[in-house]
């Protein structure tokens, strides 16, 4: 557990993008509690936002070892990082679609928040 910890603070302290990935998810979590939707919904629409926690550490680990191994510039290293930056990209989208489907206005969701809203 100490190592996780270690290593989620040297994210913070050394990756600029994972601390916009963080505050990202700390608006949006909240937001995502006190919507008018069930549990199971909430817990895919947080679980979408830590993927992309989880990519974007995964792409960091990758891009730090990468720069550790091979600190000089080779076109084979800029394809591996291009390739983590994909999967982050391809988590945001995930998340994008995960939150556009919860919310979308068929599920009443839009119903549930204007008569939550009205009371």
């Amino acid at each position: 557990m100490r190592y996780s910890v270690d290593g989620f603070f040297a994210a913070l302290k050394h990756e600029p993008s994972f601390r916009e990935d963080c505050l990202f998810v700390i608006l949006l979590v909240p937001f995502a509690v006190i919507l008018p939707i069930n549990a199971v919904s909430t817990a895919v629409m947080i679980a979408a936002l830590l993927l992309i926690m989880i990519v974007e550490l995964l792409n960091s680990a990758i891009e730090w070892t990468i720069d550790y191994l091979r600190p000089e510039h080779h076109p084979l290293a800029k394809r591996i990082k291009d390739m983590g930056s994909a999967a982050v990209f391809l988590a945001y989208i995930n998340c994008i679609v995960v939150w556009v489907i919860m919310l979308w206005p068929s599920n009443g969701v839009w119903k549930r928040i204007e008569l939550w809203f009205n009371q």
